[in-house]
């Protein structure tokens, strides 16, 4: 298994995969090799003893709703492409009939991704889908700028529904509202659903344990908190904005388990006009 920050991809498609139901993402277990299934358990488990139980939760809910998000976009237009940000083992060019997407992220991950897609593909697991894999430190400012240019010219004037999801944790203040941003350079975004941390929840005793353990996994120390007024200011827009509590009403019809008790993680959704 990979450490860093990529190992966390494993972490999202076990807890998916707990809660096929919650989160309809039929293919989150599939993006595990079977020789890794027994340590990525094992994974999982430490971090539900150490840090907290209710991962599973909290990713399949950011995922339903992300879901969602992409189902309204190609609704609306069915030649949206997308473009998804830390795009991890995350399976939405192939959930929805997406006819262009664009995953990024840290070279590795997007190599690994991009092999292990081919392998499912071959085998029948995945449908055909013309997805990109593009390697990139979002943190770079010339690669943030390469990014944009490729999606640019795949896209071709075609709409763009962006995605940014478990990657702004992990930059700089000014970084991170950079790729949060990063769709207005597309040329055409008809809507970007973002994942992050508010600042209000900086003391969470849950995200105290959670960086803890992480550091010691080769994550990069420090963590990244945005606000509302910040997002809503970038965008220029208000904003669809879901915290866990949120999800939960809005997909089990009432609270399971409080915020307190969660990694505080909100998705913010603009649409475009």
């Amino acid at each position: 298994m990979q450490a860093g920050v990529a190992l966390t991809a494993y972490l999202v498609n076990e807890s998916r995969a707990r809660r096929p139901e919650l989160a309809a993402d039929p293919l989150a277990a599939a993006w595990i090799p079977e020789p890794d299934r027994p340590g990525v358990k094992e994974l999982w488990q430490g971090f539900a003893d150490t840090v907290y139980p209710h991962d599973d939760l909290v990713v399949a809910l950011r995922g339903r709703f992300i879901a969602d998000v992409l189902a309204e976009a190609l609704a609306t237009d069915p030649d949206t492409v997308l473009v998804v940000c830390g795009a991890g083992f995350s399976s939405y060019p192939w959930l929805l009939p997406f006819r262009t997407a664009v995953e990024v992220d840290l070279p590795d991950m997007a190599a690994a991704k991009e092999h292990r897609a081919a392998e499912l593909t071959a085998e029948g697991t995945l449908p055909r889908r013309e997805v990109r894999h593009l390697g990139a430190d979002l943190g770079s400012a010339a690669d943030r700028d390469a990014v944009a240019a490729a999606v640019r010219e795949l896209s071709a004037g075609r709409p763009v529904a962006y995605v940014v999801e478990g990657v702004l944790f992990y930059l700089p203040p000014a970084d991170a509202l950079a790729v949060a941003g990063l769709g207005a350079d597309f040329g055409g975004t008809s809507v970007s659903a973002v994942s992050y941390w508010p600042a209000a929840a900086s003391g969470s005793r849950v995200l105290a344990a959670q960086r803890e353990w992480f550091r010691s996994r080769a994550v990069p120390p420090e963590a990244s908190y945005q606000t509302n007024a910040e997002l809503t200011g970038l965008f220029g827009r208000p904003l669809r904005d879901l915290g866990p509590e949120d999800l939960q009403r809005r997909y089990l019809g009432g609270v399971q388990v409080p915020e307190s008790e969660l990694i505080p993680e909100y998705v913010a959704v603009a649409v475009a006009g």
